[in-house]
């Protein structure tokens, strides 16, 4: 890893932040590999933004109206770096002094060690825990996303902010066309999302995107772990940047359908329950 001073550190809309650049946990599909982003160091070489607390409290004491504040859309925030560089917590610590909500996203359990902040954020605003997960099976899990915690250690944890009364929501997204798109796996994910309580979840259709930078080191994945399959996807779907499941209407019949069933919000639904940031207690009792 190395550490780098920036000049700001919420996004264009001030509503998110990525406070590390680079990740290791190693997922074939990743799109932040992609070049459009202009990551000019190695991808497991982490970017750490050593003032992010300190731009954050700046950014926060000047905004005249509270909102939610999202982490993790590009980099995860709970890396293995973050159990010692606690830069995470320390803008939850901000976060939560300020009055603001937050909306994180993770394939980490160590999420749950910042559990203290994200129940005082949601007592005070709104907390949201954003989870992936998308593949059941745990051996072709620790494949396809091989240095992060697997599926059944995230679903735990999934469990433990139910029991914390944090909501959360899961991103079942990638699915990879020939590798875990089945009524099996959907199924599999879907059963642990009712088990432990989401508030909704997040698909983009089931498929991924491929584009340069990722789409060279997902398909070198292909070769090592699925001989042949690179040639299939070239066949089927050539180089375009939206690849979508052959089976994609029968998954997400499956998955609307559960969702209606257990009152669970989707897709777009989702986004506008997080970006909603309570402004009196009536409105906090709908949470």
């Amino acid at each position: 890893m190395h550490f780098v001073r920036v000049k700001g550190i919420l996004n264009q809309t001030g509503l998110g932040m990525n406070v590390y650049r680079g990740c290791t946990h190693g997922c074939i599909y990743c799109d932040s590999r992609s070049v459009c982003y202009r990551i000019k160091h190695d991808f497991e070489d982490i970017e750490v933004k050593e003032n992010a607390p300190e731009l954050l409290e700046k950014a926060l004491r000047g905004k005249k109206q509270k909102c939610m504040i999202g982490t993790g859309s590009m980099c995860d925030p709970y890396m293995p770096i973050e159990e010692d560089l606690r830069i995470t917590r320390q803008c939850l610590e901000i976060i939560d002094r300020y009055g603001f909500g937050a909306a994180v996203q993770t394939k980490s359990p160590l999420v749950l060690r910042d559990i203290d902040l994200l129940t005082s954020i949601n007592r005070k605003a709104k907390a949201v825990v954003q989870m992936t997960l998308t593949t059941y099976d745990e051996n072709l899990c620790r494949i396809i996303e091989p240095n992060v915690a697997t599926t059944k250690e995230r679903f735990a944890a999934l469990c433990a902010l139910k029991d914390a009364g944090i909501p959360t929501v899961v991103w079942i997204c990638p699915i990879l066309p020939f590798i875990n798109d089945t009524k099996e796996n959907i199924e599999g994910l879907l059963n642990y999302c009712i088990e432990a309580g989401v508030k909704g979840i997040v698909t983009f259709e089931m498929g991924l995107t491929l584009r340069e930078g990722d789409r060279e080191y997902f398909f070198a994945a292909l070769d090592r772990h699925f001989p042949g399959l690179t040639d299939k996807y070239l066949r089927t779907f050539g180089l375009a940047y939206e690849i979508l499941s052959p089976r994609n209407d029968e998954l997400m019949t499956i998955l609307r359908t559960t969702c209606a069933q257990h009152n669970i919000l989707i897709g777009q639904e989702c986004f506008s329950y997080m970006h909603e940031f309570p402004t009196n207690q009536e409105q906090m009792s709908l949470f």
